[in-house]
């Protein structure tokens, strides 16, 4: 019985809402929300579209007059949690027509890698709010209910957003699941669950000449509400570091255009109007929105930003000059393993040879000891012969000594030739490789470059840590995102690129390959790389103090 009054209260209300004015659709009327406050349109952009840590305010006026207060009203904290997930609190009142529903919003967020450039975002919203009629005047007493009542909902909102690289699909329904305490039930049937889909896509721009985070973001979405028609909408968002500016339309509301600015580092202002354009919405006033934004926490200052890219730069040179120096160990590494390879198998036939002469030299010692035996046993009678045989025994053994010390010096000679060949080798072929990159770094010092017509070309005596040579320039970027995503980009079509960056004008060069001299870096520029990279390139070249 009280779900039969309380549908046949409904029923009064919005007959009288009808023959008064337009029947408001009960979804947050959030469609122009693209700064702040993103969490709203699908609680999966918290992390991205909520500017974590800050608090932001949006306030929405339907048709200026509908009442005293604003029809949508959302007061939001969201803070970063970690690099993937972010959660956030906030107050709304929200005005459907029929009802004004007042009470807290929770929303947390998660992201996931599925693989290099494609993200998964799941997030979810909870609102808790209080529920009574918008105007008492429109309620019927009755012997069952003789004032309005007001209901405590809570309401859920999951969403998803997959991004790939710059595109962005979404999915959220804003009541999937709902509960009245009040009245211990289910607060919509089935029937009633409100689904928005939403594709958008980043398309960096340069708008400002100290800004190359500027994005122009198109986003398309579908939205169903029960009871009444489905609503389209475009919307476009112009943003950059001061300002930024959208318009869009809404197949229900209409027209919208706004601006908003940034100032002091932290705060944000903005306001957007709607006009509607349908003839079911003829003789209603224009629709007001109101968005501000205010950044908590410490802000990283431009010089601590500059630190961070110099330190990264000075990393990525120092570990690129760590391998180049492995590489050039290697390769002295193996000339020096050849070369030992060279002199150990020359030593090994040295100490065979020398093993051979002391065996030869033990047997001739030994031979003639025994000679000398046989001299003394045979000449005990006769003293002279014996003394003689003796000193013959002994002139023997000293001349085969002498004779084995002086091949032992012959063939220690002999190494200490060979090593020193080795070693006026090695210094010859050191100071000709020397000798061939000096002349080599002279003549691309040297080198005269004659600028052609049309042709896009910078020199500078000296660039930071750079080498001397001749870079093709792809691209230049002034933030770290978009020179991340850059290189993530050519890394996937096979190309190596590499940045540096400039403290003359504070922006990040990415260059695709180093010549050293002019002809090649034409011919490459010219070629398109060989084919792999059909985009615009200019020659940047470092000539050496």
């Amino acid at each position: 019985m009280k779900k039969f009054c309380g549908a046949l209260l409904i029923g009064f209300v919005v007959l009288g809402l009808k023959a008064q004015e337009v029947v408001l659709p009960t979804d947050f009327r959030q469609q122009n929300l693209t700064e702040y406050n993103g969490s709203l349109v699908n609680p999966a952009y918290s992390l991205n579209r909520n500017n974590p840590s800050s608090v932001a305010l949006w306030a929405r006026w339907q048709w200026q007059s509908y009442d005293g207060d604003p029809t949508s009203l959302f007061l939001n904290y969201t803070t970063r949690i970690n690099d993937v997930s972010a959660a956030g609190v906030g107050f709304f009142q929200h005005n459907t027509g029929v009802f004004l529903n007042t009470g807290a919003a929770l929303n947390y967020a998660h992201t996931i890698e599925l693989s290099e450039g494609v993200i998964l975002g799941v997030g979810l919203n909870v609102f808790a709010f209080q529920q009574k009629l918008a105007d008492d005047r429109f309620f019927i007493p009755n012997p069952l209910q003789t004032t309005a009542e007001n209901d405590f909902i809570l309401q859920m909102a999951p969403g998803v957003n997959l991004s790939i690289d710059r595109f962005n699909i979404g999915l959220v329904s804003e009541n999937l699941f709902d509960y009245n305490f009040t009245s211990n039930e289910r607060n919509s049937s089935p029937d009633d669950r409100l689904f928005q889909a939403l594709v958008s896509y980043d398309i960096p721009v340069s708008v400002l000449s100290a800004d190359d985070s500027s994005v122009l973001r198109p986003m398309l979405y579908f939205k169903t509400i029960p009871g009444l028609d489905n609503q389209v909408g475009l919307t476009t968002l112009l943003s950059t570091n001061k300002y930024w500016a959208q318009a869009g339309y809404n197949s229900f509301y209409g027209f919208s255009g706004g601006v908003g600015g940034r100032f002091f580092k932290r705060f944000s202002f903005g306001a957007l109007v709607e006009i509607g354009t349908s003839s079911d919405l003829k003789g209603q006033d224009p629709s007001f929105e109101l968005v501000t934004s205010y950044k908590l926490g410490t802000l990283q200052t431009p010089e601590e930003k500059l630190k961070e890219q110099l330190l990264a730069e000075e990393q990525k040179n120092r570990e690129e000059l760590l391998e180049s120096q492995e590489e050039q160990e290697v390769v002295s590494t193996e000339l020096t393993a050849a070369e030992k390879l060279a002199l150990k198998n020359e030593t090994k036939k040295q100490k065979r040879l020398a093993l051979v002469e002391t065996k030869r030299v033990k047997d001739s010692l030994s031979n003639a000891s025994r000679r000398s035996d046989l001299a003394v046993k045979e000449s005990k009678r006769d003293i002279k012969r014996r003394r003689d045989s003796i000193e013959t025994a002994r002139a023997e053994q000293a001349l085969a000594t002498a004779k084995a010390l002086k091949q032992q010096k012959q063939q220690d000679s002999v190494a200490t030739v060979m090593r020193k060949e080795a070693e006026a080798v090695a210094l010859v072929q050191q100071q000709r490789q020397d000798s061939i990159a000096q002349s080599e770094a002279m003549a691309m010092k040297n080198e005269v470059v004659s600028v052609k017509a049309g042709e896009k070309y910078e020199e500078v005596a000296k660039e930071g840590s750079l080498e001397p040579g001749y870079y093709l320039i792809a691209n230049v970027f002034g933030t770290k995102k978009y020179l991340d995503a850059f290189l993530a980009d050519m890394k996937k079509r096979g190309i190596d690129a590499k940045s540096f960056f400039r403290e003359k004008n504070k922006y990040n060069y990415v260059y695709l390959a180093k010549y050293n001299f002019i002809k090649d870096a034409r011919q490459a520029r010219d070629s398109k790389l060989g084919g792999k990279y059909n985009d615009k390139i200019w020659i940047f070249r470092v000539t050496g103090e």
